[in-house]
């Protein structure tokens, strides 16, 4: 039986071998694991600009243009303490429930809104990835920066809350860095998992925010973390306390606060769980949304 395969009537190789001699591979194919970290790498200069060109528009058409970046968590703030500080009465048992108040918001906040901003990094930008070659982990990447930046200007605030309030300046301030930079590597990899389920599941936006909703009343934002212990079985708390973002919460306002209430009362535990979480979803969300690299944008 005669050999049908095709071959290049110059050379008489096959396609494959011809395509493998000049280095070619099929358009689409998801690179390697190596390859594509060394391309995002070679692409930081845009995430870092394409991060920043989106915090500038983002409040192109506001009149106080980035001062909403502060008086959006302000606001969210003040009527959180109006409802639960002053209505419910969660203040009653607590020193500072201002600034306790305030550090869970701005805390939860940067995760929420990347998230958020997350479920669309593909489907609300197929224009983008159409008409350019690029590593696509480059836009929940810059999303995450975004949010970061977003953050450190909140975190002008809080302090300013938490000194103002009576907090009194010390070392533990210093424990917030590394809580953040924790919290900011979990946000890249939640980032990544949410932009691949978007991409596929466009309603994934509409359902998000029932789902961060109920993220937010479970990790101890609104009221003091005790209620948990007081008012859950054992094994529910003990459950709770593995919640990532009450424990980047729980880290910061042990940084800033004094005599906060923890549900765990291990701190090198609380620190531990912080990593763990850090590590797991940062690699876990990288690596996910690597192995559908070759599908976005197609459809």
């Amino acid at each position: 039986m005669a050999n049908t395969t095709l071959a290049d009537p110059g050379s008489g190789l096959p396609p494959a071998q011809l395509a493998a001699r000049h280095g070619l591979r099929m358009a689409g194919q998801r690179p390697s694991l190596a390859s594509y970290s060394g391309q995002l790498w070679r692409y930081r200069h845009f995430i870092t600009a394409y991060a920043n060109a989106k915090l500038a528009a983002s409040f192109s058409n506001a009149r106080l243009g980035q001062l909403w970046q502060v008086l959006t968590p302000l606001t969210n703030a003040a009527v959180y303490y109006l409802i639960f500080g002053l209505v419910l009465q969660q203040s009653r048992d607590m020193d500072n429930f201002i600034a306790y108040l305030t550090a869970g918001l701005f805390i939860f906040n940067f995760t929420q809104t990347s998230v958020q901003n997350g479920t669309q990094a593909i489907s609300g930008n197929l224009g983008l990835i159409r008409a350019l070659h690029f590593p696509r982990a480059c836009l929940p990447l810059a999303i995450t920066i975004t949010q970061f930046q977003q953050l450190l200007g909140s975190m002008i605030v809080l302090l300013a809350i938490v000194l103002a309030t009576g907090e009194p300046i010390t070392l533990m301030w210093l424990m917030l860095v590394p809580a953040i930079l924790l919290q900011t590597v979990f946000n890249a990899g939640l980032t990544m998992t949410v932009a691949r389920l978007g991409a596929k599941a466009t309603d994934l936006k509409q359902v998000m925010p029932f789902v961060l909703r109920t993220w937010m009343y479970g990790s101890g934002v609104l009221y003091s973390v005790e209620l948990f212990a007081e008012n859950l079985p054992g094994w529910a708390t003990a459950i709770v306390q593995f919640n990532p973002m009450l424990v980047y919460i729980e880290l910061a306002r042990v940084a800033l606060l004094e005599n906060t209430p923890l549900l765990n009362d291990s701190l090198p535990l609380t620190w531990l769980v912080a990593i763990g979480w850090s590590v797991v979803m940062g690699l876990g969300g990288y690596l996910y949304f690597w192995r559908g690299e070759q599908e976005y944008g197609r459809g």
